[in-house]
């Protein structure tokens, strides 16, 4: 009894918290939000269980980069991941700053819209990865996700209040990731809905493709939903730049799968577009995730 009542007191305190913070934040320039978050995790990050996991992860994406290279890209990579935690807190301002997020590739989405189609996008955690959905949504794109539940049901049901707010369309949506979500997920394209993914982290119950030479568990359930359901897919890159900015870059569809290659062939294609972008970028992609285990 005690023990239960401890635990919900400091889910309540960490709520408090957090939502102080949000309040605090929602009262500042979106550029101050973005450099109060990369700041502190830039300064706090490094010194973390966790950045034995960012290292590993940088080791294996640049294996050729001088230990000082690394040790810059794993400041960058702290401070990439403190701006979009605090940008979630001011999503839906985010969101609606004319020229914050810039489109490459508009030509796509205009024959969507044309056509009338759905569409499977695909990205990866980098950047500000929160902004794809509410921008495709944007864009005149009615389309569903699936975000990843928060332990504490007090801040994860603040923040998906942040997620829904940042939409314009009734039918765009979020859904939990589990068992739940597929049944949405397969629902909303039964319903006509397009669906955006995040494609690049490790999945238990998936099949084994290489990733930057590594064996890797790999999700490739849109695959299967793509070849199901006949739908095209969009990848979409998500670049941070040195104002805060975004630029979501669309590229041409990945029209429908042919019945000789197989998942893992197709899948293998889509991780070379992936690592391209990671080597681009590498401190944009949230290298926190245990990718490789």
């Amino acid at each position: 009894m005690q023990n239960n009542i401890f635990i919900k007191t400091r889910l309540v305190v960490e709520f408090i918290i957090v939502f102080l913070i949000h309040r605090f934040l929602w009262l500042l320039p979106p550029k101050l939000v973005s450099f109060i978050g990369g700041f502190i995790f830039r300064i706090i990050g490094p010194y973390t269980k966790t950045n034995k996991i960012v290292k590993k992860n940088l080791l294996k994406i640049l294996p050729n980069n001088e230990r000082e290279k690394i040790k810059k890209q794993i400041k960058l990579c702290w401070s990439n991941t403190g701006k979009t935690f605090f940008e979630l807190l001011i999503l839906p301002k985010i969101i609606s700053i004319h020229n914050k997020i810039s489109i490459n590739g508009i030509k796509y989405i205009e024959e969507i819209k044309k056509n009338k189609e759905q569409v499977i996008f695909v990205g990866i955690h980098e950047s500000n990865w929160e902004i794809l959905l509410p921008s495709l949504d944007k864009l005149g794109i009615p389309v569903g996700g699936i975000y990843r539940h928060i332990n504490n049901p007090y801040i994860d049901k603040l923040i998906l209040n942040l997620r829904k707010k940042s939409l314009l369309s009734k039918k765009s949506f979020y859904t939990p990731k589990g068992k739940q979500s597929a049944k949405d997920i397969i629902e909303s394209i039964k319903n006509g809905l397009s669906v955006v993914l995040l494609i690049d982290q490790k999945d238990s119950a998936g099949e084994i493709v290489s990733f930057f030479n590594y064996p890797s568990k790999t999700q490739i359930g849109f695959l299967k939903l793509a070849r199901k359901y006949n739908l095209k897919i969009i990848p979409v890159h998500n670049i941070r730049d040195s104002n805060n900015k975004f630029n979501l870059h669309f590229y041409p569809p990945i029209e429908k799968i042919s019945n000789n290659v197989s998942d893992i062939e197709a899948m293998s294609k889509i991780h070379n577009m992936i690592e391209k972008w990671i080597k681009e970028y590498p401190s944009n992609w949230f290298l926190q995730h245990n990718r490789f285990s």
